[in-house]
């Protein structure tokens, strides 16, 4: 049985998992917590101990071994990082999504490193915790791949300045498998002698949650929600019933190294490990080292998306053709140039660009410039556009593909290139264009709302094709004053319509912080909201045969509910449902 080499960058997830105080409890019992530790284990003030993330997310752990094709027998838990984001709640549904970011071998008779990283948000999409795990399959070495990444952490040459003693008993595998890791080597006898261990052993996660109580107790009493970062190696098995020691050196502020060792033997169980804690970190949303290119910024929206994301630390392509309103005119370098003095002058960095998006070379020239000057791409925002409004009988088709060009294929001829530089970096953010005339229609503009529309079935497949890259795609329906509004909204309404109130939701789709990938948004006047496809239950007219006309004129009320609707996410969900309709 050969690994999976083929694994690294594929998906895990999305899972999801609901809980309630009673497991937050039921975890606090399995890592020794008691009487003396009521905020953990009792529901009045309830407080989560942090380290109950990684047993939330199990099946996660599981799923890297299973894509990754470990060999069961020899796999252990070997490294393992929680990065926290804000306190858990005590209770509610998690999402957990991740992928296999890399197989090391550590070379024949010596075992693999699998590494996975995921995500893990709330109800609401708001990101609580990072996982990074490491499986260490001890059968598995010797295939051939690059070799583990070096992590060491120095300890100080001293004795630690805290030892907390714990004594887990030698049924605690039993109760702390009841929070999710039924791996059979700590409870199976037989499997475990299988694996070449005498008996059982003690779950690494479950040692794991004995040291995050006793940090927490000692270095942030009654706040465990001030945990910032846990990260640690397993490096030796423990039986139940062993007692263990914490030991734990205080470093500068905010900071501690700490071991788990064997009580009887002196071995250490766990090593490496390293708690960061302290008041929670200002939440702002940064772009630092990320590379944004953003169409159309010579003004408008663009030119405020652009100043943004510089102000935020994107270093910015600040792309512009320098044309009229309809797209004629030779262009000018006077816009991108403008919009690029600004930046420089608050502090930022960006560069002017002034190809056009309608030709395949202007969008390849654009995403070239971004790795010619700042050696990566991370972000695309396609806001170009022009405008040509005709009612349909006079729409020539020289302004039809005009809008087009700009619009729908401008798009296509930036983001292909794109795609593929943010496909090697393994992250990437797209943003779309669309408008509310493509979504639900607008006296005289057929070409425009056309090329809006199909934006959106670019974004549909691009959301599944960059999946496994780490690459996210969405769609924003700015309603903003532009010279594209100017002369078609009432004076007092374009007033109010200033970019800078899309402007918010427009750069969150382009976060790392994102939760969302094939989304459309309306955004305008400080007003926000999802936009879907939604599909009604449908109606069997007449089942093994083709309906007459009459009987889908009787049926057609049911036909055309939407209500209750469904969204899909791609076309073979919609394609199953109509199978089991006929079915």
């Amino acid at each position: 049985m050969a690994l999976n080499l083929d694994s690294v960058g594929e998906k895990l997830g999305p899972l999801t998992k609901t809980y309630t105080w009673k497991d937050v409890v039921l975890y606090a019992l399995g890592v020794g917590a008691g009487e003396e530790d009521l905020q953990y284990c009792y529901e009045k003030n309830l407080k989560v101990i942090p380290s109950f993330s990684i047993a939330s997310i199990f099946n996660i752990l599981a799923l890297i071994g299973i894509k990754s094709n470990v060999n069961l027998a020899g796999v252990l838990h070997g490294e393992q990082e929680l990065i926290f984001h804000r306190p858990l709640p005590t209770e509610g549904t998690l999402t957990t999504e991740g992928r296999i970011t890399g197989i090391y071998d550590k070379g024949a008779g010596k075992g693999a490193i699998i590494v996975g990283e995921s995500d893990t948000v709330d109800a609401q999409g708001r990101r609580l915790f990072t996982s990074i795990c490491t499986v260490f399959g001890r059968l598995d070495g010797g295939f051939g791949g690059p070799g583990a990444p070096k992590s060491e952490v120095q300890f100080p040459d001293r004795k630690p300045d805290i030892v907390v003693a714990a004594h887990p008993n030698a049924h605690q595998p039993l109760l702390y498998r009841l929070s999710g890791d039924f791996f059979s080597l700590h409870v199976d006898p037989d499997f475990a002698k299988m694996a070449g261990f005498e008996k059982p052993i003690m779950h690494g996660l479950c040692t794991h949650g004995y040291a995050c109580r006793a940090l927490c107790d000692q270095l942030i009493p009654g706040a465990p929600e001030k945990a910032r970062r846990l990260a640690c190696r397993f490096s030796k098995p423990l039986y139940p019933g062993v007692p263990i020691q914490i030991l734990i050196w205080k470093m500068e502020a905010g900071r501690a190294l700490w071991r788990v060792v064997n009580a009887e033997t002196g071995a250490v169980v766990i090593d490496n490990g390293v708690f960061e804690y302290g008041d929670p970190p200002q939440r702002t949303i940064r772009f630092d080292e990320r590379v944004a290119i953003v169409t159309g910024a010579g003004g408008g929206l663009g030119r405020a998306y652009a100043l943004e994301l510089a102000r935020r630390g994107a270093k910015v392509v600040v792309n512009d053709l320098g044309g009229a309103r309809d797209g004629t005119g030779q262009g000018t370098a006077a816009p991108a140039d403008q919009v690029v003095a600004e930046i420089q002058a608050a502090g930022g960095q960006a560069v002017a660009n002034y190809d056009s998006v309608a030709t395949p070379a202007g969008g390849q020239a654009i995403v070239d410039c971004a790795l010619k000057h700042f050696g990566r791409l991370d972000i695309l925002i396609n806001n170009a556009g022009i405008l040509r409004d005709k009612s349909f009988g006079k729409m020539e088709p020289e302004n039809w593909h005009a809008v087009m060009d700009v619009h729908l294929n401008g798009a296509y001829h930036v983001s292909r290139p794109a795609f593929t530089a943010m496909r090697e970096n393994k992250y990437g953010r797209i943003l779309m264009t669309t408008s509310a005339a493509g979504l639900y229609g607008n006296y005289g503009q057929t070409n425009y709302a056309a090329a809006k529309m199909g934006l959106v079935g670019l974004m549909n497949v691009l959301k599944l094709e960059g999946e496994k890259y780490g690459i996210k795609v969405n769609t924003l329906a700015p309603l903003a004053a532009s010279r594209l509004t100017e002369d078609i909204l009432p004076p007092d309404l374009f007033a109010k319509m200033k970019p800078e109130y899309a402007v918010p939701m427009a750069l969150f789709l382009c976060a790392e912080q994102c939760p969302a990938s094939g989304n459309i948004y309306n955004a305008g006047m400080g007003f926000y909201n999802r936009a879907a496809v939604v599909t009604g239950a449908g109606k069997v007219p007449a089942a093994g045969r083709a309906p007459t006309l009459e009987e889908i004129r009787d049926g057609i009320e049911a036909i055309a509910a939407v209500d209750p609707g469904k969204e899909y996410g791609q076309l073979t969900e919609q394609l199953m449902d109509v199978w089991a309709a006929l079915k």
